[in-house]
């Protein structure tokens, strides 16, 4: 029985991490004169040399819509053309490239923000003329979210430990 309980807490701890390498979670936000934006990203679960991850997804609200989408990396939103986003994020500061990430509002606004010296998000309105978009400056943060399989696991790990260790008493009486 005790074999048992050891192979399943195996199972169940090489399943947490085998899902943990898919993609990683981070929540953000940013906020300055006539923006308000907060969401979550999804990303790949590797840096690139310059401790910088992917962007692959994103969701959230941006002035009161909701985001309906990423900006394709190597595109710009509309308004903005001749700057391509990178969607680049990383745990410490700068957290953006001079490229940012980019994406679309249900408000038919379009968002880019980025690091040049300070943190900026270029907003783009219909009819999205090239330049015309306001560019304020932000507050930017992002972190990543602590992998939930894991946190959820380890209350059932430690069960599955004392009830091991209850068998194994039990068996020496």
């Amino acid at each position: 029985m005790r074999s048992i309980l050891i192979a399943a807490l195996s199972i169940l701890l090489a399943g947490a991490g085998n899902h943990a390498s898919a993609s990683l979670l981070w929540h953000w936000n940013y906020n300055g004169t006539g923006v308000n934006a907060s969401g979550t990203f999804t990303t790949d679960v590797s840096p690139d040399a310059n401790g910088f991850y992917q962007i692959i997804g994103i969701i959230g609200t941006a002035n009161g819509g909701t985001i309906t989408g990423l900006q394709p990396t190597g595109t710009a939103i509309p308004g903005n053309s001749g700057f391509a986003v990178d969607n680049l994020v990383r745990p410490t500061g700068p957290q953006l490239t001079s490229h940012g990430f980019g994406f679309a509002v249900s408000n038919g606004e379009f968002h880019n923000p980025f690091y040049a010296g300070d943190y900026l998000d270029y907003i783009a309105t219909p009819p999205y003329v090239d330049g015309a978009g306001a560019e304020p400056t932000i507050r930017f943060t992002a972190s990543p979210v602590p992998e939930p399989d894991a946190l959820t696991l380890l209350p059932l790990g430690i069960c599955a430990l004392l009830a091991c260790r209850a068998l194994g008493r039990q068996t020496r009486r």
